[in-house]
């Protein structure tokens, strides 16, 4: 799974935050499962059928790995690595470390 992430400054005052968790081909997004194991190779799954303002792009399966895009609020003291993140690869069950 390929995730890249589109960081944003959430309003003042708001508790915006991402927590990602996999399993196999469902992503949990803050708490949410989206299961895209239905999705086959070459397949392409709209941003607007996912159903989540969190996805900022379609979900791909491109060489038998997902990929994808999501919204990254930023912390007010984000670091460079949040601000300018790089893809993350993610090859593993289990939570997702993000950068802070």
């Amino acid at each position: 799974m390929i995730i890249k992430l589109s960081p944003y400054a959430p309003l003042p005052g708001s508790d915006e935050h991402l927590s990602l968790s996999r399993a196999g081909d469902v992503l949990t997004v803050n708490g949410q499962a989206f299961d895209f194991t239905p999705l086959p190779e070459g397949g392409e799954l709209p941003t607007e059928a996912i159903g989540s303002e969190l996805f900022a792009g379609p979900v791909a399966r491109r060489d038998g790995r997902l990929e994808l895009t999501l919204r990254f609020p930023l912390a007010a003291d984000a670091s460079a690595a949040a601000r300018f993140p790089e893809p993350l690869l993610i090859e593993t069950d289990g939570p997702v470390e993000l950068p802070r």
